[in-house]
Order: C-alpha cells, then sequence, then structure tokens
C-alpha cells in the first residue's frame, strides 16, 4: 500500500514538527497539529504561511506524546504494509522520530520501506500539474494534509504517463 507524508516544520535549520499528515492510495488519512511545538522557533515564513492554516481538521491538535500514539494506532489499523512516499527527506526524518517517541523501541509492523521521490518527478510537467490541480481555497499549499493529497495526485499522475513510456522500451 503507498502513503504519501507530507510535514510542516519550525525551520530548515533545527526542525521541530508543527504538522504530519499521511494519505493513503485507498482514501484513509491521517492528520495531526502538535501543540507543543516550540512557536518561538518558527522562521518568518512558517508564521505568515503556515501557521495561520492550522485548527482546520478538528481533533488534529495533539501533543508529541499523543501523536506518536495516533501514528501507532492508525499503522495498525492498515491491511498491509506502508510504502511512505515523500518529497523531502526531512519529512521521513520527521515521521520517524513522531513514530518512535519516547515510549516505543519500535515502529508498527505496518510501516514499510520509505520512497523518496526526486527532483526528475517532481519537477515532471505532469506530476507539477496534477499536483497544482488539487489545491483549492480552503486546502491550499503548506497545509500538510493538503500536500500530502497533492503529492498522491502528482505521483499518480506522473506514474500513470511514465508507465506507457516504460512499456514501449
Amino acid at each position: 500500500m503507498l502513503v504519501f507524508l507530507d510535514t510542516e516544520f519550525t525551520d530548515f535549520v533545527r526542525p521541530d514538527l508543527i504538522s504530519l499528515a499521511l494519505v493513503s492510495e485507498d482514501g484513509r488519512e491521517f492528520y495531526a497539529e502538535r501543540t507543543d511545538y516550540h512557536r518561538d522557533a518558527c522562521n518568518d515564513f512558517v508564521r505568515e504561511t503556515v501557521l495561520p492554516l492550522l485548527g482546520r481538521v478538528p481533533g488534529a491538535a495533539c501533543s508529541r506524546t499523543e501523536l506518536t500514539q495516533r501514528l501507532h494506532a492508525w499503522f495498525e489499523l492498515l491491511p498491509e504494509p506502508a510504502t511512505i512516499i515523500y518529497d523531502f527527506e526531512g519529512d521521513w526524518l520527521l515521521l520517524v522520530n513522531a513514530i518512535l517517541g519516547r515510549a516505543y523501541r519500535n515502529p508498527p509492523a505496518n510501516l514499510g520501506e520509505p520512497l523518496h521521490l526526486g527532483n526528475s518527478s517532481i519537477t515532471h510537467p505532469i506530476f507539477e500539474r496534477a499536483q497544482n490541480n488539487t489545491y483549492t481555497q480552503d486546502w491550499p499549499p503548506h497545509h500538510a494534509l493538503a500536500d500530502a493529497r497533492a503529492l498522491m495526485a502528482g505521483y499518480r499522475a506522473w506514474r500513470q504517463f511514465m508507465e506507457k513510456i516504460w512499456r514501449i522500451e
């Protein structure tokens, strides 16, 4: 099963997770916003663009510890191991950190292999068009859930396009 990941965080120098979204190919979604991130560590872009987008999903607010528990519970309900697809290495690192937390030594059994999408795929016009078409006024870029949905749309469109080329070779 493919699961698409996106996160929002305080800054690139010392990233502290703010929100995390997972969207599976079968329509399952996970979204959480941490209430205990270091707000004073946010860079100007995050303060101006990301923080105003928080609070759109009822019940998403949680502490770091609750986030870890919620992630484990979500992964346990998946019918098969999840390949986690992401376009930024930092997203994967923040997910792993959130999953392990302090109470867990092992990741959930259904956490499968990571798949990092490189620039050749995410900058492809087919990928970008599909990705950009998912954003709306209510779900704009830089909201982790909107970005995870857009990543899935971009990947699906790119993969469908590329499979035609791969068959020719």
